[in-house]
């Protein structure tokens, strides 16, 4: 019998698109696709365990050993740093994160700059890296409405097409950082269970476009 890997996958569409790249690598689990509310399936035989989660959790699961590795989107990482070994870009769910503003928006560096995100941590590092003086407005949702609503200057928040911000009349004005989703191990399991997590990394390598 292998040693088995407990793997966090995200929910949704990232989620089914990351478990065929496992699949892909020789890491699949029929039961997987049997209807119904699992959320965790095993086959033995492959020595793989797995169990769907909300995105913004898998890195908690990892991070705990809750489970040996899982997949998360680069800003998670970096909003909430996870102490958590990054193995591999699997180079899915690209997007950047971004600062957007208005149409025309000019910013006057002698005023607090009032930022509406659900990131405040990657807000505030990188404004901080800047030495700008800000006032970080946290919100869940409709992030592009603070602007609009004279709640925010600008906004900080990923874009991928960039079609939602032209639709409320925003434009993105500075990327920040690329974002894509991201293989990580926890600390412990990397070290107990190495040979099975790099094996599985090397496969998911070889999927990798």
């Amino acid at each position: 019998m292998k040693t088995t890997i407990d793997i966090a996958l995200p929910k949704g569409r990232l989620g089914d698109k990351v478990y065929a790249m496992f699949a892909a690598a020789g890491f699949e689990c029929p039961s997987i696709h049997e209807p119904g509310r699992r959320l965790v399936f095993e086959n033995p035989e492959c020595g793989v365990r797995y169990f769907w989660v909300k995105p913004s959790d898998v890195a908690i699961y990892v991070e705990r050993g809750a489970a040996d590795i899982g997949v998360a989107g680069k800003d998670i990482l970096l909003e909430y740093t996870p102490n958590v070994y990054e193995l591999l870009d699997l180079r899915m769910g690209v997007c950047r994160m971004a600062v957007a503003a208005p149409k025309g928006f000019r910013d006057n560096t002698e005023t607090t700059l009032r930022v509406a995100t659900k990131f405040p941590h990657i807000a505030g590092t990188y404004y901080a890296g800047r030495c700008r003086d800000i006032d970080v407005i946290k919100l869940n949702g409709s992030i592009e409405l603070a602007p609009l609503l004279g709640l925010s200057d600008v906004i900080v928040d990923i874009v991928e097409t960039g079609t939602t911000l032209l639709e409320n009349g925003l434009e993105p004005l500075e990327t920040i950082v690329p974002i894509s989703a991201r293989l990580i191990a926890n600390k412990s399991s990397y070290r107990f269970k190495y040979q099975r997590i790099e094996e599985i990394r090397a496969g998911l390598s070889g999927q990798v476009r």
